[in-house]
Formats: structure tokens, sequence, C-alpha cells
């Protein structure tokens, strides 16, 4: 069973029951999840002492995968990150054995470019031999020397849906790192339990499943429904 996870760790109150009551929001999800998904990363540095914090409130078997900041990805469009990328590494160097991938999500308008590519993986796996992963939505990555160049560096493709570039029947392999954002309405709509199950059965058994459908408190729920919890309602308390 992969990794089941959402990005942050925002839980619902119509589901708060079923998580632990005392800790930190991070402690609770961590009652029920095995990883999560930091995006915030993505967005503006965080201190070294928030990543020690983190990891100092989740168990021992808890992972956490970040998201590669947009200075690298997208205002560098990854020319001349290896400055960058070592200062990231350094901020979340306090997370130890809990690190888990490090997801690259490219701009759509960031076509691939061999030679420029080849340079900036070679500057990341010169700095990380951890796992990292790719996120791309222009359609020249879906070439057999985009593919090639990634196998060379040992960085995962992930499987978004929608899937704008690698579709699932393009996966030799069970993917690595499976992405859900959600549809027909991206980042809202929720999945059903078939869909649900169909990932599941999809990804790598020792990948990841990140549900990124949070703005409508759906990622916990259909994340729930990937481990098989049953999502009982709240005990109601009768008053005499």
């Amino acid at each position: 069973m992969p990794i089941v996870a959402t990005a942050a760790w925002s839980i619902p109150k119509k589901l708060a029951h079923l998580f632990a009551r005392e800790g930190s929001g991070l402690t609770r999800y961590a009652s029920m999840f095995d990883g999560v998904e930091i995006n915030s990363t993505f967005y503006y540095r965080h201190k070294t002492s928030t990543f020690a914090r983190w990891a100092e409130s989740v168990p021992d078997r808890f992972r956490f995968s970040l998201k590669i900041p947009r200075e690298i990805s997208h205002s560098r469009a990854m020319r001349e990150i290896a400055g960058p990328f070592d200062a990231f590494l350094e901020d979340i160097a306090p997370l130890g054995e809990k690190r888990g991938p490090l997801l690259c999500q490219l701009p759509p308008s960031l076509t691939f470019d061999a030679d420029k590519f080849e340079i900036a993986f070679r500057a990341m796996r010169d700095a990380d031999t951890g796992p990292i992963v790719i996120e791309v939505r222009h359609r020249s990555w879906a070439s057999d020397e985009a593919l090639d160049l990634l196998e060379r560096y040992a960085i995962d493709r992930v499987l978004a849906d929608p899937a704008l570039v690698w579709p699932a029947e393009g996966f030799a392999d069970p993917p690595r790192y499976v992405r859900l954002h959600g549809k027909p309405k991206v980042y809202y709509s929720s999945y059903t339990e078939e869909e649900i199950r169909s990932f599941r059965n999809l990804a790598a058994p020792d990948g990841w499943c990140v549900f990124d459908n949070t703005a409508s408190g759906a990622a916990i729920e259909n994340a729930l429904t990937m481990l098989g919890r049953p999502l009982r309602p709240a005990e109601t308390r009768v008053l005499r």
C-alpha cells in the first residue's frame, strides 16, 4: 500500500472526531496518516526550527514530501539552480529520515530543453541522492528524449489527475507518485469510491498517493476512504 497523504494537514470539522484529540494539527493528522505533502515550501522559506518541530510532532514512520521552491522551478525556470537548491536542502535537513520525495512542479509554459534540464538535474543529483519526482504540464515532456533524461537521473514522473501530459497508460511500471487534484473542478471535486480504488491499485506499493483536492475539504475524506477507514458520523450527546 502506498503512503496515502493530503496536501497540508487541514482537518475538516465534520471529520475531526476521527483523529486524535490531543496535540497540534499535524500531530492529530499523523494519528491517521503516514505522510503529508508540504506545499508552502513552494512559496516561501521556513526556518530550520520549523522543520525540526514538525519532525518531532510525528511518529518515526511518518514522512514529509516537500515541494521545491518556485524560485527554482518558476522564477529561474530551472537555470542556475545549484545555489537555491543547496539552500533548500539545508533548510529541510532537520527532517532527517522523515524526509520523503522532493516534488518539482513545472509551470505550464516550461518546455522540455534537453541541454538545460541535463544541467539542472545534474546539479540536483550532485547535491542530493534522495527521491525526486516531477510534475510537468507542457506536452513537449511526452517525448522519449525527456523520459530517457528523467530515467538517467532517477527522477520519477508524477501521475497527475487530470493527466495533462503523462496518462496512466503511459507508465510501464506503477507510478511512484500519484497526485490527485480533483476533477472536473480542479482542487475542489471529490472522487468516487470506484475512482479512489482505481488509483490505489495503480500506485506503486512503496510509492505515494496524494490528494490535492483540498479547497473543498474533500482531500481528507478521500484519503481516509483510500485507507479503508470508515467515515462514521460524530457521536451526538442526548440531553436529558
